[in-house]
Formats: structure tokens, sequence, C-alpha cells
């Protein structure tokens, strides 16, 4: 294994350094750093073209200029990497530095929930081949993997932001959009349940009434402009998810998982007060890893208590149960911070913000609000990342999924009466990941990045911006600078994917052959 890791990184080693001479001299010949300044009447004009020849180097050939640069380049391995100068005469490391921490929290988080997302629906609609929800969730992902990212964008700051904030002011649900809502709620929860007729119109009539009934009632009870969710519903919530979790991970028919899931259910509900009570009197990171540590660590003690074999799926299912009951609690915090949040000056009713990563009028001081802010800013290019990146997880993971679900060894596994549940998660889905670890693996590269025309559209100054400026303004180190972290990125993911091969596939043993 460690001769092939050595071998595969000496290998993707050639390979970025040829990548990279191949674009620093594409970069430097196609464009002229001086020619603003060749036709400039400029008195000082010689001067300044000379200073800047000397800056940046340009009486160097390109190809003996990208050594120079990849002199300062592999200074990293002994902690003293230099990329050069911007135009602007800032170092590139530090605008790197800056970037880098913006493109993550503007992608990482629509790159997660479209992995998780379009996978999980992509694994419905397989196991439900030419039902209606198939059928729907195919015209979707093929209707938002057709739509350009900006057109996207610019709908949901139209309706998600704009109209949104206007209804703030006066937030009253007119009858037709609680009519349209519950009949969309109803069609695609019919959709997803599906069965018989009778089942589908039975669904649809039900989730109609009751979708359509709850914005009724949040709507007479202000709920708009004072959320939040209370003890009931974050207990029933966490119920909800013991039950998910459970079903998922080991089967609802192990009593010892769900008694495990259960018991942190109502160590939620036990933390409500607590919590909040920490989340006002320790304010900050500290008390939140305080309420994540306590119920990951009830779940760790239940699923001891409750397994007497095979504790490791136990413990496992009552950890993940106990950590997603937690983030309910942070968004019922968040929730209780909504009213004080909008009604500060700098918000003014209007939360949803259509540009920008922060808002700089806002007061920083307090944790909750300024951290309500962060998020409230990532909600709309989160949406429009995610919602052009799922669809294309969808249909890899159903034609995926129908491949392997036509295998010999699944046939066996249901022949040898094995519940359906054991052979879809434990059979076809690990097998089923195989081909989507390159895609997510790459994704996950692709994540510092950035997402230029996103960036562009909501006023974000990413890697994606970096890019965009290193080339309008023939800035080759910036340029550069930015090619290196993405490609040195990309070359890892495919190693990174040809581990994880091993791991999914037993079959797999890499550095074994010869």
């Amino acid at each position: 294994m460690f001769a092939f890791i050595m071998r595969r990184l000496g290998v993707l080693g050639v390979i970025l350094m040829g990548s990279s001479f191949i674009l620093y001299n594409l970069a430097a010949y196609s464009g002229d750093p001086l020619a603003e300044l060749r036709t400039s009447q400029d008195p000082n004009r010689d001067f300044l073209m000379i200073s800047l020849s000397r800056e940046l180097q340009l009486d160097v050939p390109p190809p003996a200029r990208y050594f120079l640069w990849l002199k300062g380049v592999v200074g990293l391995f002994v902690g003293h990497a230099d990329f050069g100068k911007t135009r602007e005469g800032a170092t590139v490391g530090a605008d790197l530095a800056q970037a880098i921490p913006v493109t993550l929290r503007l992608v990482l988080a629509s790159t997660i929930i479209a992995i998780v997302l379009g996978i999980g629906i992509g694994i419905v609609t397989a196991l439900r081949q030419y039902s209606r929800f198939d059928y729907s969730m195919t015209f979707v992902s093929f209707l938002m993997f057709s739509l350009p990212i900006f057109w996207v964008a610019v709908l949901l700051k139209q309706y998600l932001a704009i109209s949104f904030n206007n209804f703030l002011k006066v937030p009253d649900v007119p009858l037709k959009a609680l009519v349209a809502l519950g009949l969309a709620s109803g069609i695609f929860w019919a959709a997803v349940i599906g069965g018989s007729r009778k089942t589908f119109w039975t669904v649809f009539a039900l989730a109609t009434t009751i979708v359509a009934s709850l914005i009724a009632i949040m709507d007479a009870m202000n709920w708009f402009l004072q959320p939040g969710l209370g003890p009931i519903i974050v207990l029933a919530i966490a119920i909800g998810i013991a039950y998910g979790v459970t079903q998922l991970s080991v089967g609802i028919t192990n009593k010892a998982a769900l008694k495990s899931s259960l018991t942190v259910s109502g160590a939620t509900l036990v933390m409500y007060y607590p919590a909040n009570w920490i989340f006002n009197n320790n304010p900050g990171p500290l008390g939140v890893f305080g309420i994540f540590s306590i119920l990951i660590t009830v779940g760790v003690i239940a699923g001891i208590l409750y397994s007497k074999i095979d504790r490791g799926p136990i413990i496992r299912t009552a950890v993940i149960t106990a950590f997603l009951s937690a983030l309910i609690l942070v968004v019922d915090k968040f929730m209780h911070t909504w009213k004080q949040y909008m009604e500060t000056d700098a918000i003014n009713y209007r939360p949803v913000p259509t540009i920008g990563q922060r808002n700089d009028l806002l007061d920083t001081s307090d944790f909750w609000i300024s951290s309500l802010d962060l998020v409230m800013h990532l909600f709309l290019p989160t949406v429009a990342l995610t919602l052009i990146s799922f669809a294309g997880y969808i249909r890899y993971s159903r034609g995926t999924l129908l491949e392997v679900l036509n295998q010999d060894y699944i046939r066996t596994a249901r022949a040898k009466g094995l519940t359906e549940r054991t052979v879809i998660m434990r059979h076809a889905f690990r097998n089923t990941m195989i081909p989507l670890t390159t895609i997510m693996v790459v994704d996950f590269a692709g994540v510092i990045g950035g997402a230029l025309i996103t960036e562009r559209v909501f006023g974000w100054s990413g890697m994606g911006t970096l890019f965009y400026r290193g080339i309008l303004s023939f800035d080759l180190n910036l340029l550069m600078g930015v090619f290196f972290v993405t490609s040195t990125l990309s070359v890892l993911a495919n190693l990174v994917a040809d581990l994880l091969y091993s791991a999914l596939d037993p079959r797999i043993r890499v550095g074994s052959g010869a």
C-alpha cells in the first residue's frame, strides 16, 4: 500500500508539473501586461513599462520564467512558499488565504446537501422504477440539470428574497397561496409514498389538508415573525429521526438500536431548557460543541447499555440520532433569534439578502445574531448550487443502483431470505457507491475551485473571483496560484478515489499486483 501511494504521488506530481508548465506558457503568451502602457500618452510611460517589466520579470522568456515561479512554490515543502505578487502589489498567498475560507463557506454546504439529497432520491427512484415519483424526479432532475445557474439565481433572488422580504412586512398568507402550497405538498407526498390509486388519493388528501392547516395556524399565530419549535415539536422531530435513522442503519426490527435512539430522543427533550440556558449564557462554538458532546455521549452510553452483542451498529445508530437531534436544538435557537435579528436597524425586516457575504452594518458582538446573518447570506447561493448539482446525483445513483439490482448476487441474497432492507442497504447500496465515489471525490476537490458565476451573481469574493481577476488583468502569478491549489486537490482526489475503491470493494487491493 505504501509503495502504491508513493508511486501514485510521483506520477501525480509529474502530471501536476506538466500541466502547470503548459498553462503558465499559454497564459504568458496569450496576453501582454504592457498593452495598455504601449498606447498610453503618459509622459512616464517608458519608466512605468520598465518598472512593470522588472516587477513581473517580463524580460525573462516564459519557459524560463516558469521555473522561477516554480522555485517559490517548491518552498512550500520547507515552509516558505512564495507564489509571487499580484498586479496590485499584494502577495498571492494572502489573497488565497482570504478567498479559500469564503469559497469553502459558499460551496461546501451545497455540495454535501446535493450529495445526500441526490443519492437518497436517486435510490428511491430506482427502487420505485416507473412509478409516479420516478417520473416526477426524472423530470425535475433533467429540468434542473439543463437550467443555467445565473437564471436560477435571479429567480431565487426575486421569489425567495425580494418577495419574501415584502411578505414579512405584513405576513398574511392569502387563500390562493394556502391552496397552492397544500396541493403542491399533497402531490409530492402522494408521489413519494405511491401505492394503489386509492392510497395515492388518500395520501394526497391528507397531506394537502395537513399542510394547508399548518400554514394557516402558523399565519394566525404570527409564526413567521416569531418562529420556534418548542419542546413538544422538538421531541416529535427527535422521535421521527430515531425511527428513520434506525430503519436505514440496522432496521426497525432491531429493538436494541431503536431503544437506544429513542433514549436519545428523550434526552433531547430533557436537554431542551438546559440547552437554551447554555446557548444564552455561553454563546459561541464552545456552547454548541457542549450540547453535541452531551447528546452524543448519551447515545454511546445508551448503545452500550441496550446492546449485548454487535454493539458497533447500535452505537453508530444512536450517535447519528444524537447528532441530528442536537442539530434540531441549534435550529430552534436560531428560530428564537429570528425576531431579534429582523428588528435590528441593519436588517429592518428584510432578512434574506441578495448580495454579499455578510452585513457590515450589523453588530457582531452577539454570536447568535452574527451567525444567523452568515446563514442567511449563505441561503440563496446554497439553494442555487444545490438545485443545479443534486440533479446529476439523482441520475447517476438511479442508473447505478438499477444496474446493481440486476446482478446475480442480489437475486441470490433475496433467494436466501434476507430482508429487502438488508439486500438494499448492505449489498446493493455499497456497490452502488463504488462508481459514485469518483464523482463525489472530484466534486469535493472542486469545492475549493469556487463557483465563478454564483460568486459574481451574489457578490462573493472567493477562488472563482480570483481566477476571473487573474485572467482579466493578465495577472499570471494570481492565475497560477489559483491553478496550483485547485489542480493539486484534483490530482489528490484521484488518489483518494483509488483508496476508497479498496475500502468499498474487498476484491480491489491497491498495490498488491505487479
